[in-house]
């Protein structure tokens, strides 16, 4: 079966989903499938097993789990289900897909398996049970070898991207999988591209399969100037109210996921200032007509809506387009930005992007053909100068306004009254215009602070003998999250080199980001104590990583890494006093010996000259 077909009309409903699994869809705001969803579920849902060729983007983590979910016994606490994914990243999110949509399905658990997380944590939830598990190959293959993976009871195999495990190596792992799971059993296999290796794969495991087919027709008009902006450590809200303060924009249509999305931004931004509106199916079509007629009169700045009420909305004065949330397929973008731009007038769009999300980013660049340019979070001097220019636009708009001469007698009798320079007078009318309202934006004083700290540090690190004892304070073992990256799950570790070793977080920055591969920016907090420090680190480092940066030197010692549960702080300052005792040893032998030396010596020439004076006698 080859299909090119857009989702059919009667959405969700008329592919034979469980009323659980439309729940959570309409939860989360799916309206329509996509052509891929709409030509997988059915065949899935009868028990067939399937090939499917769609490009990253096309919802295919929702094609496969819909129909997964709508045939779940949470009774059986056995793996029923397994997903194998080519990378980390993949797994979570696609076992993060799959708690979503099973959001109305009591008792359901999913679990992700892979390289670089403790074992211990992954096999306490194998045996508590879980009905869906999503893995990388080799940890798969992994607690399958254990024993605590058992394959037993499944009844449906999905290999995602397999054309990408190809790719990394991981054909064979995949194929031993395949030849440990049951004979009954249903397979779906997604790739992008169909190889020879994975054709092959199809041929000897799939059992008759039905084929599907998605042509991605994704093209976007030259005409829009598309952008993205990593959310970093702002807020979503933060960041477009920063936006909202530069971007020049007649009207904009800003798409998130959900309903009750669109109304909580909307006022949001209008407790902000800005003249905003949801606009989603549950606003009756009347109210919705009215909305866009606003926009279009320009009574209405900003809309807020899902995608499929927007779907075929053209309005002239649609400037930007701002996808606050991510969307789910490469086609969604397609259309949302396809509301500006049109008749080949300019337009603007623009794409918010958390840092997990940067695979869907590269998705909809190769699905778009055109590259994203990249934006940067507009500076306090940015907004300010916006600010000064747009106060200054509304001076000049009322320059000629018609009841001038009025305000103009008032202002000049007031400055007669009260002898007072004309120019304070205007400043007083400014300040009062401007309101409660602080004309000019502070930026935040990160920078202050950091080098505050630093000097800190530099204060601390400084020897001085007069200065009393320093009371150790008591590590946390709780991470802070990443400035940059809050969304990058953070983990605590110790490191045994402190501040008696002279250590500064350079050091350790250095040598953690040269050994792990580790780009500094995902090196998080650094506290120094005496004789240990500790340091947050990305969760599931590898263990071979975790090995060389045990053996890592710095400042004359050995790091030995380890989790900061595992870390005894005594351990170092029993070691540091071995080491003492052992060097005042040392050194009292090496003294020692000198003198005994020089008195051995002293003694021994003695002896000579005696031998020497006895011998001559005797001759």
């Amino acid at each position: 079966m080859s299909s090119n077909d857009t989702a059919p009309t009667g959405g969700f409903q008329a592919l034979g989903l469980s009323t659980s699994v439309l729940r959570a869809l309409e939860a989360v705001g799916y309206e329509q499938p996509s052509p891929i969803q709409a030509a997988t579920i059915p065949p899935l849902l009868e028990g067939h097993d399937l090939l499917g060729q769609a490009q990253t983007g096309t919802g295919k983590t929702a094609a496969f789990a819909l129909p997964v979910l709508s045939q779940i016994d949470t009774e059986q606490r056995l793996p029923q289900v397994l997903v194998l994914a080519p990378t980390r990243e993949l797994a979570i999110q696609v076992a993060e897909a799959f708690q979503s949509y099973a959001r109305s399905i009591k008792d359901f658990h999913v679990l992700p398996v892979y390289g670089g997380q403790s074992y211990d944590i992954q096999i306490r939830q194998l045996k508590r049970g879980v009905q869906v598990v999503v893995g990388t190959p080799g940890r798969v293959m992994d607690h399958m070898r254990k024993g605590t993976l058992k394959l037993d009871g499944l009844k449906t195999l999905v290999l995602d991207e397999a054309d990408e495990m190809l790719r990394m190596g991981f054909i064979d792992d995949v194929e031993w999988i395949l030849e440990q799971t049951p004979e009954q059993r249903q397979i779906a296999l997604f790739s992008a591209t169909m190889p020879r290796e994975i054709k092959r794969v199809a041929d000897r495991y799939l059992n008759n399969p039905k084929e599907v087919k998605i042509e991605q027709k994704t093209a976007t008009a030259k005409t829009i100037h598309q952008r993205y902006w990593f959310v970093s450590g702002l807020h979503k809200l933060d960041a477009i109210t920063r936006l909202l303060e530069v971007e020049q924009f007649d009207g904009m249509l800003i798409f998130v996921r959900t309903k009750t999305s669109t109304v909580e931004l909307a006022e949001k931004l209008a407790a902000r200032g800005h003249a905003a509106e949801a606009l989603n199916g549950d606003i009756p079509q009347k109210l919705r007509e009215r909305t866009v007629d606003r926009l279009k009169k320009g009574e209405l700045d900003i809309l807020v809506a899902t995608d499929v009420v927007a779907r075929g909305l053209d309005v002239e004065r649609i400037s930007h387009v701002v996808n606050y949330d991510i969307p789910h397929d490469t086609e969604s973008y397609v259309h949302r930005i396809g509301r500006t731009g049109r008749a080949g007038r300019k337009g603007d769009a623009i794409l918010f992007v958390a840092p997990r999300e940067k695979r869907m980013l590269r998705a909809i660049e190769k699905a778009t053909r055109q590259p994203i340019e990249e934006m940067y979070m507009p500076s306090a001097k940015d907004i300010n100068i916006h600010r000064i220019n747009r106060f200054k636009q509304r001076i000049q708009e009322n320059m000629g306004a018609d009841d001038l001469d009025f305000y103009f007698q008032l202002v000049e009798g007031f400055e007669q009254e009260q002898e007072i320079e004309p120019l304070k007078i205007a400043a007083a009318l400014a300040r009062m215009a401007q309101g409660d309202a602080p004309m000019l934006l502070k930026e935040q004083e990160t920078k202050a602070r950091r080098e505050r700290d630093r000097d800190q540090r530099k204060k601390s690190d400084r020897k001085d003998d007069d200065r009393p004892p320093r009371q150790e304070r008591t590590p946390s073992p709780d991470p802070r999250p990443l400035k940059d990256h809050p969304d990058v799950e953070m983990e605590r570790f110790c490191v045994e080199v402190g501040r008696r070793d002279e250590v500064q977080p350079r050091n350790l920055v250095g040598a953690i980001a040269n050994e792990a591969g580790l780009e500094s920016e995902y090196i998080g907090q650094i506290d120094i104590y005496d004789n240990f420090s500790t340091v947050d680190l990305p969760v599931g480092m590898p263990k071979s990583v975790m090995r060389d940066l045990q053996k890592t030197w710095v400042q004359g010692r050995q790091l030995k890494l380890c989790r900061f549960d595992q870390f005894d702080p005594t351990k170092r300052a029993d070691q540091d006093r071995r080491e003492a005792k052992k060097k005042a040893k040392r050194e009292a032998r090496q003294e020692k010996g000198k003198n005994g030396n020089f008195k051995r010596g002293r003694k021994s020439g003695a002896k000579k000259q005696h031998r020497k004076s006895a011998g001559k006698a005797s001759n």
